[in-house]
């Protein structure tokens, strides 16, 4: 069976949501590391100023803290969304 396409007013706001997330777990996950570490996050991590670990380190931090807030944030905006078009329909007859 053929999985339907969402609809155009989710694609928008999925849209939104993902670049919020993005934006909103970035800066969380870099005070987090200030807090940490006691040190700025790593701007470029390819620098030599930047020692290995700490490159990996922050890399590992970064990818698996954006993927976890991506995937709650995006779980739970689209079940209220469903909620929301659920709602929004009138069933036939009334």
């Amino acid at each position: 069976m053929a999985e339907e396409k969402p609809d155009i007013a989710w694609r928008v706001i999925g849209g939104l949501v993902g670049l919020v997330t993005a934006w909103a777990a970035r800066k969380i996950l870099g005070f987090a590391w200030t807090k940490a570490t006691g040190k700025e996050p790593p701007v470029d991590t390819e620098s030599p100023e930047v020692s290995l670990g700490e490159a990996i380190g922050y890399a590992v931090v970064m990818g698996v803290g954006m993927s976890v807030a991506q995937i709650v944030v995006n779980r739970t905006a689209k079940k209220r969304y469903d909620a929301w078009k659920s709602l929004k329909q009138v069933t036939p007859g009334q």
